[in-house]
């Protein structure tokens, strides 16, 4: 006889791949309700970490812990890291974001006060636009760079990416030239 695994073995399986993080709606998609959750917060199997994101304590906490928090919060399943934040993760260039840069759909909107560390940004990505970087949804280095430019990132430190993400084999020679004349074309305007 097969029994039913616990709710927290269910969620479990899903923080282990999101740096210990699950949402309410994860839960709801695998037929665990709201009080069920409630129940695991109030034993502390799981505390809050923000509105509809829960992690499990006993999970090591990690350096990025923030950025799949940030991902989460959104609470929408295309959301990635991107723009500035991309870049910093990537290791390409020696942007200091001040926010976590966030890309949702063109069609989410937020009215949560909540997310005040974040930086939401509304573009409709093509699935080959989105990787993974340390198992967080990221943009590829290519579009977090196409997306600074559009967003005003300092010219340097984009010039410093495109060469970094050729040099480290992240972009291709057609978009790292792609990129470069972009940028160039930006200060002609």
């Amino acid at each position: 006889m097969m029994t039913k695994p616990l709710a927290r073995d269910e969620l479990w399986d899903i923080a282990i791949a999101q740096h210990g993080f699950v949402t309410a709606q994860q839960a709801a998609e695998t037929g665990i309700g709201k009080h069920a959750v409630q129940m695991l917060v109030h034993r502390n199997t799981l505390e809050r970490a923000a509105r509809g994101v829960y992690r499990f304590p006993q999970y090591p906490a990690g350096e990025h812990d923030a950025l799949m928090l940030a991902v989460l919060w959104t609470r929408v399943p295309e959301a990635a890291l991107s723009h500035e934040t991309a870049l910093n993760v990537y290791s390409i260039s020696d942007v200091n974001p001040n926010l976590i840069h966030v890309t949702v759909s063109r069609r989410r909107r937020f009215r949560r006060a909540d997310g005040g560390d974040y930086a939401i940004h509304h573009e409709d990505l093509a699935p080959q636009q989105i990787g993974w970087w340390e198992e967080i949804p990221t943009v590829t280095p290519a579009t977090a760079i196409a997306q600074c430019l559009a967003y005003g990132t300092q010219t340097h430190l984009l010039r410093q990416a495109i060469e970094r993400g050729r040099a480290r084999g992240l972009l291709k020679t057609t978009e790292s030239n792609v990129l470069a004349k972009r940028l160039e074309a930006r200060h002609e305007q």
